[in-house]
């Protein structure tokens, strides 16, 4: 009966007909015929076993190719220990950037940053730009194609010249030095910011600022004059310099006086009282800072009468009034010192004999020539000429 239903089932194959189990009218002529078909049959899924075998084996190398690429795009791939960070020129193309990922980037691989450009075009912005540790490619990728920064902290200090902070902004951004000095002793350059050469310093204002690596010379000095106005504006500055009937300016170049005559925070709204009672009786200032600025030496520990005598606008004991601008960029205390002056009556001042840093007052000019003389005898104990 088996071999009755396996010869009906190639009957059927041959005929394309369905066989009837019980029938007994085979036709034995055809049976090699059959035979043939039979082996066609098996040879053709053989040939099918193979292809789907082939195609299979395909698949999974497209499988693990796909993977691979993927975990170069995606996967860890920067090996370093901390945040790095790589500077892009404007002149850098595509292969000096990955030269930079590559070797301060520690990248294990470039061949996902090959594939991403495939996709999405890389445009280069110069900058300062993160690594973080096992960072993708895909990660850097777009914050460098987006130009997505990570800015730097410049600290602006109170410091005597100009050429400090020159060489602070050369250090931190992509400027040179020489060029932002040459940029801030222009007078045409400086006038479109509203000061002169010699009320500059009053322009910036001590401290850290953020802001990005490529920042020019103009995007430095709006920033700058942005922070000025929101200082001024600030615990109601901009009023008390106009109840003290002083410009910005004036008050700035007041507090690098008081800076100048000591170190001490406390004693700065002393020093800043004395000098605006002699500004408002009309009396010179003759404050010792300025004769040092006008003679071009501010390590002087004893000022002569030769030094007294030399001819400047900021030398205060022979032009009245204040200076034409400041003797250094002064510290917030010193300018908050003078915004908020003591209310007293002195109108001499004298450092002690102790060289601790403060100094003696005086109402009346014989009180304070007794202060000088005490002085002036320390200074000879000490031998400083």
């Amino acid at each position: 009966m088996a071999q009755l239903v396996e010869q009906r089932i190639r009957n059927a194959w041959v005929r394309g007909s369905s066989p009837r189990v019980g029938s007994s009218n085979l036709n034995k002529s055809q049976i090699p015929a059959n035979r043939t078909c039979l082996r066609f049959l098996v040879m053709k899924i053989k040939r099918w076993h193979l292809i789907l075998g082939f195609v299979a084996v395909v698949i999974i190398a497209l499988i693990i190719t796909v993977h691979w690429m993927w975990r170069g795009v995606v996967g860890p791939n920067f090996e370093v220990s901390e945040d790095t960070y790589i500077y892009i020129l404007p002149t850098d193309g595509e292969e000096e950037i990955l030269e930079k990922i590559s070797t301060e980037g520690k990248a294990k691989s470039l061949r996902g940053w090959r594939l991403l450009r495939r996709v999405r075009p890389f445009t280069p912005h110069s900058g300062r730009y993160v690594i973080h540790p096992d960072e993708s490619v895909l990660d850097v990728y777009r914050r460098l194609n987006q130009g997505r920064q990570e800015p730097v902290r410049l600290t602006i200090n109170s410091v005597r010249t100009l050429d400090r902070i020159a060489g602070v902004v050369g250090t931190k951004l992509m400027l040179d030095s020489a060029a932002v000095m040459q940029a801030l002793s222009d007078s045409a350059f400086i006038q479109d910011f509203g000061y002169n050469t010699a009320t500059l310093p009053a322009l910036f204002i001590p401290n850290t600022y953020e802001m990005y690596w490529d920042t020019d010379i103009n995007a430095f000095m709006q920033r700058m004059q942005k922070e000025n106005k929101r200082f001024w504006a600030d615990k109601g500055r901009d009023n008390a310099a106009k109840e003290l009937g002083l410009t910005h300016e004036e008050v700035v170049t007041l507090a690098s006086i008081v800076d100048e005559e000591t170190a001490q925070n406390a004693e700065k709204p002393s020093i800043a009282g004395m000098y605006l009672n002699r500004l408002h009786k009309g009396m010179m200032l003759q404050a010792d800072p300025t004769v040092k600025f006008s003679v071009g030496d501010a390590t002087l520990r004893r000022i002569m009468s030769t030094h007294l005598e030399t001819e400047s606008p900021y030398n205060t004991y022979k032009v009245k009034g204040l200076p034409p601008g400041p003797i250094r960029v002064p510290s917030v205390a010193g300018i908050d010192a003078v915004l908020h002056a003591e209310k007293n009556d002195y109108l001499y001042m004298c450092a002690k004999e102790d060289f601790s840093g403060f100094h003696n007052f005086a109402r009346t000019y014989s009180e304070h020539q007794q202060n000088a003389r005490r002085y002036q005898r320390a200074l000879n104990a000490r031998g400083i000429r």
